[in-house]
């Protein structure tokens, strides 16, 4: 949201405000359905969002729509069910609604699920026409890369989901630069080492881990899938890695800490929050339920342009559905759901923010987002546990280095600088897709690495047990790797088992990835459409 609308917004009413324990009727609720004045019920809450509406990243139209309505079953599917208390200011709750006086012509109805768009045959020489062939999803047992997930959940997911999911900054050459520039990697084996056993268990902050990776936070998983952030919890434990809970999420977080197993560790994402206290509060409630590690986001004081999501948002509601809105240059509908979030953060985070960070809580505090070996220095002189080199997914500044290319040169200044891999611990995310690129991250420094996309992925083409099939995945990659390289377990990896050379150097030719090029959607512009 911009500053501005969203502050007109959340200002406070005054004293003869309805009280938020006040008990509404459905009648009432109802009188107040217009975008003058827009009363919305969500879990037997009534909030008046008639101001909220003209800032919503998906456009007045879908919160207008439902004015004077019960929208618990349109907004379920995407949000938390505490997501209003925290952007709203309680003034804005108009109080519960009686339950018994709520009539079906009082709710409003989900939308239809989105079904894949047809296939299109080829075109035989004597056809009139193209044939139609409808989407059908490959069983589990057919997915033998990452890719392949991609590749399903693009058919299945709804197409506001996946332009969220799939979409980068500006031109998206980070995005895609990711993943590339582990090509830009070679290896380097040694031969005759006794790699009859294979050893990829390792430690991550001293969790033990199946094999050196966790799953990084992504926010709003039940845009993947209805379980959402609780089926990622449940697959990380069953496939022995650790999952940062994403501050953004889909369930509230007293939800996706239980869905944890009893002796499960986990870690947790953190956007600082504009209200510190409203931080303070999220940190210790983390601290008391366990929370190993604490990973601050440091790369997003402003979020990213991204046009595909933006895009989507247009073409998904037409050109004409909040005109009037729009010519009055009161909203603006193209900025997509990655807005949405923008409320959470405070653009005004620096380094002297630092001591405050490490002073509300005990947990190992490391930075997520950091880019340039400088500031990894300047994290670890000022106490703190490690960082992640990282770019958001190539989802901010575009251009800007993947984060396997600017491990080198953090691990060079690390040392210089008296670091020790125990003493701050390194990880990179962004572009993981191989259990190759898990061993040259290792090789080149880093602790482990996160993946996101991945996660979601499998998550929305077959639910948790897709995710499970895309860690053994990688695992069964990483231990052929490692049995090629002559390396039996983790300590064995070192940068002397890889060739860095033209990691730097972004015009290297490379052969061409196939599977990079047919799961990628490339922008369109508008005539294209």
């Amino acid at each position: 949201f911009g500053s501005r609308a969203l502050a007109s917004c959340l200002r406070p009413r005054s004293a003869s405000s309805i009280s938020s324990t006040m008990s509404v009727s459905a009648e009432e609720v109802a009188k107040h359905n217009t975008k003058e004045d827009c009363w919305v019920v969500l879990y037997g809450k009534a909030y008046d969002l008639t101001k909220f509406a003209k800032v919503h990243p998906g456009g007045a139209k879908l919160i207008t729509d439902a004015a004077g309505m019960d929208a618990t079953a349109i907004f379920d599917p995407i949000h938390p069910k505490d997501i209003m208390d925290k952007l709203l200011k309680p003034s804005l709750t108009m109080g519960v609604v009686d339950a018994a006086s709520i009539k079906p012509e009082h709710v409003a109805k989900a939308p239809e699920a989105h079904k894949p768009k047809p296939k299109k045959k080829a075109v035989k020489a004597d056809a009139a026409e193209e044939e139609i062939e409808e989407f059908k999803k490959p069983p589990l047992a057919a997915m033998l890369n990452s890719f392949d997930f991609e590749s399903v959940a693009r058919e299945v997911m709804e197409p506001q989901a996946w332009g969220y999911y799939s979409s980068g900054g500006d031109d998206e050459i980070t995005l895609r630069d990711n993943h590339l520039a582990f090509q830009r990697i070679t290896m380097r084996p040694r031969i005759l080492v006794n790699v009859r056993e294979i050893d990829m268990t390792t430690k991550i902050l001293n969790v033990p881990a199946a094999l050196p990776l966790y799953f990084t936070a992504t926010a709003l998983a039940k845009l993947a899938h209805q379980e959402g952030e609780l089926a990622i919890v449940k697959a990380a434990k069953k496939a022995g890695v650790p999952y940062m809970l994403p501050t953004l999420s889909s369930y509230t977080l007293d939800e996706m800490l239980a869905a944890r197993a009893p002796d499960q560790v986990v870690f947790s994402q953190l956007y600082v929050n504009p209200e510190r206290s409203r931080s303070e509060e999220y940190v210790s409630k983390l601290e008391k339920a366990g929370v190993q590690a604490l990973f601050v986001t440091v790369d997003a004081p402003q979020l990213g342009r991204r046009e595909k999501d933006m895009r989507n948002k247009f073409t998904q509601q037409g050109s004409d559905v909040q005109g009037d809105d729009e010519d009055e240059g009161a909203v603006d509908r193209s900025q997509g759901a990655t807005r949405a979030i923008s409320s959470y953060i405070d653009p005004g985070l620096n380094w002297e923010d630092v001591p405050w960070l490490k002073s509300i809580t005990k947990m190992k505090v490391l930075l997520k987002g950091v880019q340039c070996a400088e500031d990894a220095v300047m994290a670890f002189k000022s106490g703190l546990a490690g960082c992640v080199l990282s770019n958001h997914g190539g989802r901010q500044l575009d251009t800007c280095r993947p984060g396997i290319e600017v491990l080198p040169e953090v691990m060079e200044a690390l040392k210089e600088a008296g670091a020790t891999k125990e003493s701050f611990a390194v990880f990179i995310d962004g572009g993981v897709r191989r259990g190759g690129d898990i061993f040259k991250a290792v090789a080149l420094g880093a602790q482990a690495v996160g993946v996101g996309r991945p996660v979601l992925y499998s998550l929305a083409s077959y639910g948790m047990n897709g995710i499970v099939r895309m860690v053994h995945m990688l695992q069964d990659e990483l231990q052929m790797v490692m049995r090629l390289s002559g390396t039996p377990n983790i300590p064995s990896i070192t940068e002397k088992h890889v060739i860095i050379t033209n990691l730097a150097d972004h015009i290297v030719p490379l052969p061409t990835d196939f599977l990079t090029q047919r799961t990628y959607q490339g922008l369109e512009p508008a005539a294209k459409l």
